[in-house]
């Protein structure tokens, strides 16, 4: 058809079918599909292990992360895990056990007790013992300073006046008086023994003690015990204005001078009687110390005033650390405010037979009065007060200061620095001598020390972290311990497994073993360990002649600020006396070497022993790959002390009302709960230790090992924080420092462990609203702990 006008625009055109662009296409397209999910798997793979999976703390501080677990590497802290690396467990304890060495013991306290080391004053030992330290192998040892308010003294006075008119009965207003006794405040220099002779050693004199200058009559008061002074009272025997006269023992030295304080008495004097010396005393027969076991009749007990039932550490920071610069408290509320001085037996002798005739006979009171050990020097223990014409004369000066202490710390970094376990000793002594207070536990520190460092040579790297400690400032409150607490409070909150105490290591030839009951199996085996040094029968272990009676922590030691501030499982063994060892001259010149090596450990053998055992219980609880712990033994010791304080409560004339009923209902019932999930918990934990022992899990299971070691690390955080689910953020009652709600001080007894102690205190003052507070309180957390060891369940 011709073109035109009418000719259509459109016409067909006959395309060529479209050739494929590439060759292959379709498998192209499913190798970019398999790649790309490739790609995705990876990222997953890569992300899971950041967000979910565990990994490990490399690197020093609180809680910071470091590299994470992948799937082609071991999630294992190392390689040889669980067993130990370098070198197998078996090897470290045979290290353990046989490094100790009776003769460096010996140098050790030769030592540590050869000149003053009072808190503050002891830089050059500080020093010596990080030396020390460095040369066993722990490189990473260094100086922690703190300032502390203290005081030293400057002078000291007592006499005994008598009137010279009025044949010594009445005060007349002209009455003048001369000096009966002159107290000499001092201790006999002993030729044998060469640091009682030091011209540089220290005054007998009590830690933070009130300076003053007092005359007054004065009132025998037994022990000073809260009860003893309220017998005192019921007795109507006049205190207010007087100068107690108390025996140490039966209760901490601060709180005789706190009660005589509250009753208005203007001062406290102390002597240590033979009564509570047992058998070994010079009434018996027995020669005194140079020349025999008993008591040398010029001994004087030193010690602190503080009241350390209501707080720890420093008076004036209390809670926080004492690093310069820091505000300062007023620290009245923690300190006397009347003088008080510590004396001899033979110094108390003329004040004491000065009472005979005077006021009631202590044989007039109960049971407790009774026993006196210086009847045979003509003491009839009359309580007095004193007549007017006879006074007692009491001056003394102190010097308080705010001043450097220095703590040694040590290091040795485990593959783990989220699990620490820390081992500390106190350095200072009242003393030239302390050679069982606190030097035996420095001389068995150093053995532990210098065997684990053995164990580094040979290649052995811990599992968890350990820190060593050799505390200054112990003796006036707990100083140096406290302040390193406080200031590493939210570090030791996460990481810290255990504190392992050292105090007298060798004051006897008796075992014992004050612990969290977390700890009671783990001190118990290593005792099995150990070669007892008092056998009767040969090849006899510790454990086989211990009595096995855990006692509770209460004060007096190291151990409190970890165990009832922070609420850190805490621990302190040693060996102390038995009822016919020598007699242990506490806080006296004559706790000196001379005294240890010839009474006291003539081999040496108690302090390597104890070194043995706490290497032990150290390397169990570094290595072990589950933390060597038995949470049931704790619920069952709760489960005790209910009962116990039920049955106390029981003769209190309230016990019978619905809110006593109520709280021990409520608290028994949150104790079982928890006894429940403690057995749950303790099962679950031995059947994950038999599994970790038994796996053989190939490399491409990587994520069977990650399941496993997630469960290791779950099942010890269970155990690492189980103590810190019994502390109240707001502290007991009035004393609110003290935060542990099952453990503390007993608020009248200082060192006794008290147990439930705000339940305790509340019943004792028939307190029902303090029985109430105390039980939500107590129930509360009970119930919060069961809850957590519940959910820990979810892991299996």
């Amino acid at each position: 058809m011709p073109l035109s006008e009418q000719t259509p625009l459109l016409t067909t055109v006959h395309v060529v079918p479209q050739q494929p662009r590439y060759r292959h296409s379709t498998l192209r397209r499913f190798l970019t599909i398999a790649l790309a999910a490739l790609l995705i798997v990876s990222v997953v793979l890569f992300l899971v292990p950041i967000n979910w999976f565990p990994h490990h703390n490399w690197e020093d501080g609180a809680g910071d992360e470091g590299p994470w677990t992948l799937p082609w590497s071991s999630p294992y802290p190392h390689n040889a895990w669980p067993a130990s690396q370098g070198i197998p467990f078996e090897e470290l304890q045979d290290i353990l056990l046989n490094t100790p060495s009776e003769a460096k013991a010996r140098q050790w306290s030769e030592y540590h007790a050869s000149g003053p080391h009072l808190a503050g004053k002891n830089l050059t030992q500080a020093l010596w013992t990080r030396d020390r330290w460095q040369e066993f192998g722990i490189a990473d040892s260094s100086i922690a300073t703190y300032d502390v308010y203290l005081n030293y003294p400057v002078d000291h006075r007592l006499a005994l006046l008598e009137s010279s008119s009025n044949h010594g009965q009445q005060e007349g207003p002209r009455s003048t008086y001369k000096v009966k006794y002159e107290c000499s405040l001092e201790e006999d220099v002993l030729d044998e023994d060469p640091t009682t002779g030091l011209d540089d050693r220290i005054p007998t004199f009590h830690g933070y003690s009130a300076s003053g200058d007092v005359t007054a009559q004065y009132v025998y008061v037994n022990f000073g015990s809260y009860l003893d002074y309220d017998d005192l009272l019921k007795a109507n025997v006049s205190l207010e204005g007087k100068i107690a006269i108390a025996k140490y023992g039966r209760g901490f030295r601060a709180l005789k001078v706190k009660r005589a304080q509250e009753l208005g008495m203007v001062g406290v004097v102390m002597y240590s009687d033979p009564q509570t010396d047992g058998d070994i005393t010079e009434a018996n027969g027995y020669k005194t110390y140079p020349d025999g076991p008993a008591r040398n009749p010029s001994s004087v007990q030193r010690g602190s005033v503080e009241f350390l039932s209501t707080a720890a550490g420093d008076p004036t920071t209390i809670g926080y650390p004492s690093k310069p610069g820091v505000p300062r408290q007023d620290p009245s509320d923690m300190l006397p405010h009347i003088p008080s001085l510590p004396i001899s037996y033979k110094d108390a002798l003329p004040i004491l037979q000065s009472l005979n005739g005077h006021g009631p006979p202590a044989s007039d009171f109960n049971q407790w009065w009774q026993g006196g050990g210086l009847g045979y020097k003509n003491v009839s223990y009359d309580i007095g007060p004193s007549p007017p014409s006879l006074k007692l004369h009491l001056v003394n000066k102190q010097e308080y200061i705010t001043t450097p202490i220095w703590n040694v710390i040590g290091i040795i970094n485990g593959t783990l620095t989220d699990e620490v376990v820390v081992i500390g000793n106190h350095r200072d002594a009242w003393i030239a001598g302390g050679a069982s207070d606190p030097n035996s536990g420095s001389a068995t520190l150093n053995e532990v020390i210098r065997s684990f460092g053995v164990a580094l040579e040979k290649g052995w790297k811990p599992l968890r972290t350990i820190v060593f400690a050799s505390w200054d400032g112990e003796e006036y409150g707990l100083l140096g311990s406290t302040e390193w607490v406080e200031e590493y409070l939210p570090w030791l909150s996460n990481a810290a497994v255990a504190y392992l105490n050292l105090d007298q290591a060798a004051a006897g030839t008796k075992f014992s073993a004050t612990a969290a009951p977390l700890l009671n199996k783990v001190i118990d085996e290593a005792a099995a360990l150990v070669q007892s040094p008092n056998q009767t029968i040969s090849g006899q272990t510790v454990r086989d002649v211990w009595e096995k009676q855990f006692k509770t922590l209460g004060s007096g030691s190291d151990f409190t600020a970890f165990q009832d501030f922070a609420g850190i499982p805490s621990m302190m063994i040693g060996f102390f006396k038995n009822p016919h060892d020598p007699i242990y001259h506490y806080h006296s010149n004559y706790d000196s070497f001379h005294w240890m090596e010839t009474y006291g450990d003539k081999g040496w053998y108690y302090h390597t022993a104890l070194a043995k055992i706490m290497a032990l219980t150290a390397a169990t609880l570094v290595e072990s790959p589950i933390i060597y712990f038995n949470a049931t033994d704790y619920s069952n010791a709760l489960a005790s002390y209910v009962h116990d304080i039920k049955e106390k409560a029981t003769n209190s004339t309230t016990s019978n009302s619905m809110v006593y009923q109520a709280a021990f209902h409520n608290l028994e019932l949150a104790v079982g709960k928890l006894q429940e999930a403690t057995i749950r918990f303790d099962v679950r934990a031995s059947l994950l230790g038999k599994e970790i022992a038994d796996a053989k899990i190939p490399w491409w299971k990587w994520w069977q090992k990650v399941r496993l070691y997630l469960e290791v690390r779950k099942t010890n955080d269970g155990y690492k924080f189980l103590e810190r689910k019994f502390l109240h953020e707001d502290g007991l009652d009035g004393r609110s420092w003290y935060k542990h709600i099952v453990y503390a001080p007993g608020l009248w007894t200082g060192y006794t462990g008290a147990k439930f102690p705000g339940l305790v205190e509340a019943i004792d003052a028939k307190d029902e609203k303090g029985v109430e507070v105390s039980r939500r309180v107590q129930s509360d957390r009970k119930e919060h702990l069961a809850d957590y060891s519940t959910e820990m369940e979810q892991y299996r």
